[in-house]
């Protein structure tokens, strides 16, 4: 389990080096959150993190993103908050990248959770009152 506290974007950096050290092995990790918790700011660290300097943006509207890592690695970025029915996520043919080994971060992953594989490392993001970002994570 990891569980941390961001309360200003300076700490995105560390928090986002610290989840991928306490998750070494994994590769798929599923990000919840309500619209503007902070879960593509978040994934953008972690992109940066793994050594990717291309622009980090929402897939919301081509579902999914692909970046390169500076060691030439790939990240895939998913978005499926406008997908209707599972079809679509066969139709894109998702297995392909959640089986490939590289890192997945999938955003609005309840749209096609009965997809997800066992291991998910699911990221739950909760915006407080206060506007400090509470994040935790553990595998699934």
């Amino acid at each position: 389990m990891f569980q941390t506290q961001l309360s200003n974007l300076s700490a995105l950096q560390e928090s986002a080096k610290l989840l991928l050290n306490t998750f070494p092995e994994d590769r798929v990790f599923a990000f919840y959150g309500a619209m503007g918790a902070g879960k593509t700011t978040f994934i953008k660290a972690l992109c940066q993190e793994l050594g990717s300097m291309d622009y980090v943006t929402s897939p919301t509207f081509a579902l999914i993103n692909e970046y390169t890592t500076n060691n030439g690695f790939v990240i895939y970025h998913f978005d499926f908050y406008r997908i209707k029915k599972l079809e679509e996520a066969f139709d894109l043919g998702y297995e392909d990248y959640i089986y490939s080994g590289n890192y997945c971060f999938i955003e609005w992953p309840e749209m096609i959770e009965s997809l997800l594989p066992e291991g998910v490392v699911e990221v739950r993001i909760r915006e407080t009152e206060n506007g400090v970002r509470e994040l935790e994570a553990k595998r699934v």
